[in-house]
C-alpha cells in the first residue's frame, strides 16, 4: 500500500486522472501513447522550460529514419526564361539538403517522485503544473546537454561513466566530428592543441571566432544569420582581460559587466549556452540545429512503488539530433584549446 498521506494520495490522484485526460486513456498506471497533436503539446511544454530549445527546431518526423526536413535556402530563384521560343520556366530546389539524412533512437527518461516530495507539494494547488514543469525542467536541460557532448549510441548507458550523456546520442558537434571533419578544428601549429594568446595560434577570442567564420563556404557565412555560441571559459578570460585593462576606470567597468563590450565576436552576434563545451566556438545558425522526434513514438507509465515509497514515471521516445546544413557550421574543439599568457 502506498504511504502517502490521505491528503497527498487524493491530490495526487486528481493530477494522474487529469493526465489520463490529457493523453485520452482510462489510466496513466498501463503503458500508453499519445496521439501526434498531444504529443506536440507535450514537446512544446518542455521546449518552453529552455530559453535554447526555443531558438533550435523542435520537430516531429513520421520516421525512424530519412532524409533531413529542413535546409538553408541557397541559389538564385529570380531569373527570367524567354518562352516565346524552346524556352520552359523551371522551378529551382532552394532547399540544401544533403545525402546524410537523419537516424533516430529510443531514448529513455525516466524520473522517481519520492513520497516525502509529494507530501510537500499536496497543499499547493497547482500540483499538476509544479509536477509538470519539475519532470520538463529536467527533460530539456538533459536534451541541451546531450545535444553539445552526446558522441555515441550505447545499448546500456552510464550516467556514472557518462555524466554527460556521452553515451545517450550523437549530438551537433559530434555530427560535425564525423560527417564534416573539415570544419571541426582540432590543432593548429601544436598538435592536438589550439593555443589562444599573442604567441599562439590565435591572438585573442575575436580571432579565434573568425578563425571559425572562415571556415564555412562563402554562400553560407553571408547568410545574415550566423551567430557565435561561445564557450564560459572563454568569456570569462576575455572579460578577465578587459578588467584588467580598464577595470579602473568606471564607466568602462560598468560596459564590461553590462557586457555591452563583449556582445559581438568576430563581427557575429555571440550567446553562452547552458553545457556548452567552456572552451568551445560554434558559429552557425540557431535554425541549423535541429531535434527530431517521431511522433506518436512516446510511451509512458506511472506506477507506483511502495517498496521504495515513490512513484516512478517511465517515459520513452524516439529522437536524434541533426545538422541540418553540414557547410553552415564550423567549430573550434574546445578540448583542445589552451591559453598562452603574456609575460608582464
Amino acid at each position: 500500500m502506498s504511504q502517502l498521506s490521505a491528503r497527498s494520495k487524493a491530490n495526487f490522484a486528481v493530477m494522474l486522472g487529469l493526465m489520463a485526460q490529457t493523453y485520452g486513456v482510462d489510466t496513466v498506471a498501463e503503458t500508453f501513447s499519445a496521439t501526434p497533436e498531444v504529443h506536440q503539446m507535450l514537446m512544446d511544454k518542455i521546449v518552453l522550460q529552455s530559453s535554447f530549445l526555443q531558438q533550435i527546431n523542435v520537430m516531429p518526423v513520421t520516421e525512424i529514419k530519412g532524409q533531413k526536413i529542413l535546409g538553408s535556402a541557397s541559389g538564385l530563384v529570380t531569373t527570367r526564361t524567354n518562352t516565346t521560343g524552346a524556352g520552359e520556366r523551371k522551378g529551382r530546389h532552394l532547399l540544401d539538403l544533403d545525402a546524410q539524412g537523419y537516424e533516430l533512437h529510443q531514448t529513455d527518461m525516466d524520473t522517481a517522485l519520492l513520497y516525502s516530495m509529494i507530501d510537500s507539494w499536496a497543499k499547493f494547488p497547482d500540483l499538476a503544473d509544479r509536477y509538470a514543469n519539475y519532470i520538463n525542467r529536467a527533460i530539456a536541460t538533459n536534451k541541451a546537454m546531450i545535444g553539445w557532448h552526446g558522441t555515441s549510441v550505447a545499448a546500456t548507458t552510464d550516467p556514472t561513466a557518462n555524466p554527460m550523456g556521452q553515451d545517450v546520442n550523437k549530438g551537433w558537434l559530434q555530427i560535425l566530428r564525423e560527417q564534416a571533419a573539415a570544419q571541426v578544428l582540432t590543432e593548429g601549429d601544436t598538435a592536438g592543441k589550439v593555443i589562444l594568446g599573442a604567441s599562439g595560434d590565435f591572438e585573442n577570442l575575436n580571432s579565434l571566432v573568425h578563425g571559425a567564420l572562415s571556415m564555412i563556404p562563402e554562400e553560407h557565412a553571408d547568410s545574415g544569420d550566423l551567430v557565435a555560441i561561445v564557450g564560459r571559459d572563454l568569456i570569462t578570460r576575455d572579460k578577465g582581460r578587459r578588467y584588467a585593462q580598464h577595470g579602473e576606470l568606471p564607466s568602462e567597468k560598468q560596459r564590461i559587466e553590462m557586457a555591452q563590450t563583449i556582445d559581438t565576436y568576430g563581427g557575429l552576434n555571440a550567446f553562452t549556452v547552458p553545457h556548452f563545451p567552456a572552451r568551445g566556438v560554434l558559429v552557425t545558425s540557431m535554425s541549423n540545429l535541429s531535434l527530431y522526434y517521431q511522433e506518436s513514438s512516446i510511451r509512458r507509465q506511472i506506477v507506483d512503488e511502495p517498496k521504495k515509497n515513490q512513484y516512478a514515471d517511465y517515459r520513452s521516445q524516439n529522437e536524434g539530433y541533426v545538422v541540418e546544413t553540414l557547410e553552415k557550421a564550423a567549430y573550434i574543439e574546445g578540448a583542445n584549446v589552451e591559453f598562452v599568457e603574456e609575460q608582464a
